[in-house]
């Protein structure tokens, strides 16, 4: 896991935002704090998973518990944008470790719908058992003195949202990849290129200087190292896909095409069955063991 400061606070009103990139999925994790009060709160933490050998370890987020508690931050939530189909969340091992609040979108609610029939499982996932607060567009709290707004954005899932803090800073998980990159794919269950334009155009309504800090990057022809900070400003004028006004149909279609393309994450199947329990691992069987269900040929 890679650390990196990307973004300090620019004043009153303004988080210090701190980036920690998963080199195993290309994720991005952050943990935002209000410096007025030393406040903080965790978005999209990766739990690690090697898919290969279907084990689980929390380096990566005992790492990140262990920098926040060496710079004096205090967490206060921890938020997941959307349940992830690349990695595992690390949402419920903090709960346990740290016993603060977990969030994610009440949207949360209908991609496990779609999900039970996948598996095959009619009575699996309870979203409101396993996060605290299953957040509505428009809903409001507080990092420290920090406000924070929930926008529904969806399009990579149905039920994504973003979260805007204080007045200069918004995470907006798999919309907006980096500029000379473009968007994130649309086609999994419940996606939609489609909502996916509208919440792009809706974060570009953003003042121009809000700071948008993405969930993925893996470099580009342009960049030997991965980058997750932009404006959007710069969004609005560079990005690949939808800079400089495309129109609607043109960047559906371009979105359509380019995901005919693409292969499923290869955590994909594993994760999402426990990302929809806030990455709680399935109970013990009789053995002690504990075991996924993987539809074949479904995709």
């Amino acid at each position: 896991m890679t650390y990196s400061s990307t973004s300090p606070s620019t004043g009153l009103g303004s988080p210090e935002v701190f980036g920690f990139y998963d080199d195993d999925t290309g994720s991005i994790q952050y943990l935002v704090a209000d410096p007025e009060t030393a406040k903080a709160a965790l978005v999209d933490v990766v739990l690690g998973f090697d898919p290969e050998s279907a084990a689980t370890h929390s380096a990566g987020a005992d790492a990140i518990l262990s920098f926040a508690s060496s710079e004096g931050f205090e967490i206060e939530w921890i938020l997941d944008t959307h349940p992830h189909a690349d990695h595992l969340m690390a949402s419920s091992v903090l709960k346990d470790r740290i016993g603060k609040p977990n969030a994610i979108g009440e949207k949360v609610k209908e991609i496990a719908e779609l999900w039970r029939d996948y598996y095959n499982m009619p009575d699996a996932f309870d979203p409101a058992r396993d996060f605290d607060r299953l957040f509505a567009d428009g809903d409001e709290f507080q990092i420290g003195n920090l406000p924070v707004r929930v926008m529904l954005t969806p399009g990579h899932t149905l039920g994504s949202i973003t979260y805007v803090v204080g007045d200069d800073a918004a995470f907006v998980h798999d919309t907006f990849m980096q500029p000379d990159v473009g968007t994130s794919r649309a086609d999994f269950p419940g996606g939609s290129a489609g909502e996916l334009y509208d919440s792009l155009q809706a974060i570009l309504s953003l003042p121009d200087r809000t700071r948008l800090f993405i969930g993925h990057d893996y470099g580009s022809d342009f960049r030997e190292t991965p980058d997750w900070v932009s404006t959007v400003a710069e969004q609005r004028r560079h990005n690949a896909h939808i800079g400089g006004g495309v129109a609607k149909a043109e960047y559906v279609k371009t979105r359509e095409d380019r995901d005919k393309t693409l292969a499923l994450p290869d955590r994909m199947l594993h994760v999402l069955q426990m990302n929809l329990r806030a990455g709680r691992l399935p109970e013990p069987e009789s053995d002690d063991n504990r075991y996924l269900k993987i539809p074949l040929n479904r995709f």
